[in-house]
Protein backbone atom coordinates (compact mmCIF):
# COMPACT_ATOMS: atom_id res chain seq x y z
CA UNK A 1 0.00 0.00 0.00
CA UNK A 2 1.55 3.25 -1.14
CA UNK A 3 1.19 6.36 0.99
CA UNK A 4 2.21 9.90 0.11
CA UNK A 5 5.89 10.72 0.28
CA UNK A 6 7.90 13.93 0.47
CA UNK A 7 8.30 13.87 -3.31
CA UNK A 8 4.52 14.17 -3.71
CA UNK A 9 4.31 17.53 -1.94
CA UNK A 10 7.76 19.15 -2.17
CA UNK A 11 8.59 22.25 -4.24
CA UNK A 12 10.92 21.32 -7.10
CA UNK A 13 11.74 24.81 -8.36
CA UNK A 14 13.98 25.75 -5.45
CA UNK A 15 15.60 29.16 -5.09
CA UNK A 16 19.22 28.80 -3.97
CA UNK A 17 22.26 30.95 -3.21
CA UNK A 18 25.97 30.25 -3.19
CA UNK A 19 28.18 30.44 -0.13
CA UNK A 20 29.60 33.81 -1.29
CA UNK A 21 26.21 35.39 -2.07
CA UNK A 22 26.05 38.82 -0.35
CA UNK A 23 23.57 39.66 2.41
CA UNK A 24 21.54 42.11 0.30
CA UNK A 25 21.20 39.62 -2.55
CA UNK A 26 19.90 36.94 -0.17
CA UNK A 27 17.29 39.36 1.12
CA UNK A 28 16.29 40.11 -2.47
CA UNK A 29 15.84 36.39 -3.24
CA UNK A 30 13.61 35.84 -0.20
CA UNK A 31 11.39 38.84 -0.92
CA UNK A 32 11.18 38.26 -4.66
CA UNK A 33 10.28 34.59 -4.28
CA UNK A 34 8.03 35.09 -1.26
CA UNK A 35 9.91 32.54 0.86
CA UNK A 36 11.36 32.59 4.37
CA UNK A 37 14.60 30.65 3.82
CA UNK A 38 16.95 29.57 1.06
CA UNK A 39 19.40 26.64 0.79
CA UNK A 40 23.08 27.43 0.27
CA UNK A 41 24.57 25.12 -2.37
CA UNK A 42 27.92 24.49 -4.01
CA UNK A 43 28.58 24.09 -7.74
CA UNK A 44 27.32 20.49 -7.61
CA UNK A 45 24.04 21.55 -5.90
CA UNK A 46 25.11 19.90 -2.67
CA UNK A 47 23.49 21.65 0.28
CA UNK A 48 25.95 23.39 2.59
CA UNK A 49 23.41 25.02 4.86
CA UNK A 50 20.26 27.14 5.00
CA UNK A 51 19.86 30.89 5.47
CA UNK A 52 16.53 31.91 6.99
CA UNK A 53 14.89 35.21 7.82
CA UNK A 54 15.88 34.62 11.45
CA UNK A 55 19.55 34.51 10.45
CA UNK A 56 19.20 37.77 8.53
CA UNK A 57 17.27 39.60 11.25
CA UNK A 58 20.23 39.62 13.64
CA UNK A 59 21.74 42.48 11.62
CA UNK A 60 18.55 44.51 11.96
CA UNK A 61 18.14 43.70 15.66
CA UNK A 62 21.62 44.97 16.45
CA UNK A 63 21.66 47.86 14.01
CA UNK A 64 22.93 50.96 15.82
CA UNK A 65 23.56 48.96 18.99
CA UNK A 66 26.89 47.18 18.54
CA UNK A 67 27.66 44.68 21.28
CA UNK A 68 31.01 44.52 22.92
CA UNK A 69 32.56 41.10 23.16
CA UNK A 70 32.42 39.62 26.61
CA UNK A 71 34.94 37.43 28.30
CA UNK A 72 32.25 34.91 29.16
CA UNK A 73 29.82 34.82 26.26
CA UNK A 74 27.14 32.19 25.73
CA UNK A 75 26.96 30.34 22.43
CA UNK A 76 23.60 31.83 21.51
CA UNK A 77 24.79 35.40 22.10
CA UNK A 78 28.03 34.76 20.23
CA UNK A 79 26.18 33.25 17.25
CA UNK A 80 23.79 36.22 17.12
CA UNK A 81 26.69 38.68 17.18
CA UNK A 82 28.60 36.81 14.48
CA UNK A 83 25.57 36.69 12.20
CA UNK A 84 24.87 40.38 12.79
CA UNK A 85 28.38 41.08 11.45
CA UNK A 86 28.17 38.53 8.60
CA UNK A 87 28.09 39.73 5.00
CA UNK A 88 27.84 36.53 2.93
CA UNK A 89 25.81 33.32 2.99
CA UNK A 90 28.52 31.02 4.35
CA UNK A 91 28.73 33.16 7.51
CA UNK A 92 24.97 33.56 7.84
CA UNK A 93 23.76 30.01 7.21
CA UNK A 94 22.80 27.37 9.73
CA UNK A 95 24.95 24.31 9.02
CA UNK A 96 24.86 21.44 8.53
CA UNK A 97 21.37 21.55 7.04
CA UNK A 98 18.72 19.09 8.24
CA UNK A 99 17.68 17.27 5.05
CA UNK A 100 15.44 14.48 3.81
CA UNK A 101 14.82 12.47 0.64
CA UNK A 102 11.92 12.38 -1.80
CA UNK A 103 11.06 8.78 -0.79
CA UNK A 104 10.64 9.66 2.89
CA UNK A 105 7.08 9.20 4.24
CA UNK A 106 5.34 12.41 5.28
CA UNK A 107 5.06 11.36 8.96
CA UNK A 108 8.83 10.77 9.07
CA UNK A 109 9.48 14.23 7.62
CA UNK A 110 7.09 15.81 10.12
CA UNK A 111 8.80 14.06 13.04
CA UNK A 112 12.21 15.17 11.77
CA UNK A 113 11.08 18.80 11.55
CA UNK A 114 9.69 18.64 15.07
CA UNK A 115 12.75 16.94 16.54
CA UNK A 116 15.21 19.35 14.90
CA UNK A 117 12.96 22.41 15.38
CA UNK A 118 13.13 23.43 11.71
CA UNK A 119 10.40 24.74 9.41
CA UNK A 120 11.66 23.25 6.16
CA UNK A 121 13.81 20.42 4.82
CA UNK A 122 15.95 20.50 1.68
CA UNK A 123 15.29 17.30 -0.28
CA UNK A 124 18.33 15.45 -1.64
CA UNK A 125 18.80 12.72 -4.23
CA UNK A 126 20.99 9.64 -3.76
CA UNK A 127 24.09 11.67 -4.64
CA UNK A 128 23.33 14.34 -2.08
CA UNK A 129 22.21 16.93 -4.63
CA UNK A 130 19.29 19.29 -4.03
CA UNK A 131 16.11 18.24 -5.87
CA UNK A 132 13.45 20.07 -3.87
CA UNK A 133 12.39 21.57 -0.58
CA UNK A 134 9.49 20.67 1.71
CA UNK A 135 7.94 22.96 4.32
CA UNK A 136 5.50 22.39 7.15
CA UNK A 137 2.67 23.79 5.04
CA UNK A 138 3.59 21.37 2.23
CA UNK A 139 3.12 18.44 4.61
CA UNK A 140 -0.37 19.65 5.43
CA UNK A 141 -1.38 19.43 1.76
CA UNK A 142 -2.05 15.73 2.22
CA UNK A 143 -5.16 16.74 4.16
CA UNK A 144 -6.53 18.58 1.14
CA UNK A 145 -7.41 15.22 -0.40
CA UNK A 146 -11.14 14.81 -0.88
CA UNK A 147 -13.19 12.34 1.13
CA UNK A 148 -13.93 10.47 -2.11
CA UNK A 149 -10.20 10.02 -2.83
CA UNK A 150 -9.56 8.77 0.69
CA UNK A 151 -12.49 6.35 0.54
CA UNK A 152 -11.27 4.98 -2.79
CA UNK A 153 -7.85 4.21 -1.29
CA UNK A 154 -9.33 2.52 1.77
CA UNK A 155 -11.61 0.34 -0.35
CA UNK A 156 -9.16 -0.50 -3.13
CA UNK A 157 -5.83 -0.63 -1.32
CA UNK A 158 -6.73 -1.76 2.19
CA UNK A 159 -9.84 -3.91 1.86
CA UNK A 160 -9.48 -5.37 -1.63
CA UNK A 161 -5.76 -5.52 -2.36
CA UNK A 162 -4.19 -6.12 1.07
CA UNK A 163 -6.94 -7.91 3.02
CA UNK A 164 -8.84 -9.45 0.06
CA UNK A 165 -12.17 -8.63 1.70
CA UNK A 166 -15.19 -9.43 -0.46
CA UNK A 167 -17.38 -6.53 -1.50
CA UNK A 168 -20.29 -5.93 0.83
CA UNK A 169 -18.67 -7.26 4.00
CA UNK A 170 -17.33 -3.88 5.13
CA UNK A 171 -18.72 -0.42 4.50
CA UNK A 172 -16.52 2.66 4.38
CA UNK A 173 -17.68 6.20 5.06
CA UNK A 174 -15.40 9.24 5.06
CA UNK A 175 -16.32 12.68 6.31
CA UNK A 176 -13.78 15.45 6.84
CA UNK A 177 -10.96 12.93 6.61
CA UNK A 178 -12.48 10.75 9.37
CA UNK A 179 -12.98 7.17 8.25
CA UNK A 180 -15.74 4.96 9.67
CA UNK A 181 -15.50 1.21 9.05
CA UNK A 182 -18.51 -1.00 9.67
CA UNK A 183 -19.57 -4.55 8.86
CA UNK A 184 -18.27 -7.94 9.92
CA UNK A 185 -15.21 -10.12 9.29
CA UNK A 186 -14.33 -13.61 10.43
CA UNK A 187 -11.29 -12.79 12.58
CA UNK A 188 -10.43 -10.11 15.11
CA UNK A 189 -6.89 -9.77 13.74
CA UNK A 190 -8.33 -8.89 10.32
CA UNK A 191 -10.52 -6.23 11.91
CA UNK A 192 -7.62 -4.69 13.79
CA UNK A 193 -5.38 -4.77 10.72
CA UNK A 194 -8.07 -3.07 8.65
CA UNK A 195 -8.17 -0.23 11.18
CA UNK A 196 -4.39 0.16 11.33
CA UNK A 197 -3.98 0.18 7.55
CA UNK A 198 -6.86 2.61 7.03
CA UNK A 199 -5.17 5.00 9.44
CA UNK A 200 -2.07 4.94 7.21
CA UNK A 201 -3.95 6.08 4.11
CA UNK A 202 -2.79 9.57 3.12
CA UNK A 203 -5.17 12.28 4.33
CA UNK A 204 -6.89 10.23 7.03
CA UNK A 205 -7.44 12.22 10.22
CA UNK A 206 -8.96 9.47 12.36
CA UNK A 207 -10.42 5.97 12.01
CA UNK A 208 -13.57 4.77 13.77
CA UNK A 209 -13.45 0.98 13.53
CA UNK A 210 -16.89 -0.54 14.17
CA UNK A 211 -16.28 -3.81 12.31
CA UNK A 212 -17.45 -6.88 14.20
CA UNK A 213 -15.80 -10.32 14.12
CA UNK A 214 -16.77 -13.95 14.54
CA UNK A 215 -13.62 -15.38 16.15
CA UNK A 216 -11.18 -13.75 18.55
CA UNK A 217 -8.05 -15.32 17.08
CA UNK A 218 -5.79 -13.10 19.16
CA UNK A 219 -6.56 -15.42 22.10
CA UNK A 220 -5.57 -18.45 20.02
CA UNK A 221 -2.29 -16.84 19.04
CA UNK A 222 -1.50 -16.08 22.67
CA UNK A 223 -2.18 -19.69 23.69
CA UNK A 224 -0.21 -21.26 20.82
CA UNK A 225 2.15 -18.65 19.34
CA UNK A 226 4.25 -21.27 17.53
CA UNK A 227 1.43 -22.76 15.42
CA UNK A 228 -0.80 -19.73 15.16
CA UNK A 229 -1.00 -18.26 11.69
CA UNK A 230 -1.06 -14.47 11.57
CA UNK A 231 -3.38 -12.66 9.18
CA UNK A 232 -1.82 -12.17 5.75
Amino acid sequence: MRTWQVGDVMTRDVATVGEDTPYRQIVDVLIRRGISAVPVVDSFRRVLGVVSEADLLHKIERSGHPDERRVFEGRRRRTAREKADALVAKDLMAAPAVTTQAEAPLPAAARLMDREAVKRLPVLDDLGRLVGIVTRSDLLRVHLRTDAEIREDVVQEVLRRVLAVRDGLVTVQVRGGEVTLDGRLDRRTAVELAGRLAAQVSGVVQVHNAIGYDVDDTTLMELDPVHATPVA
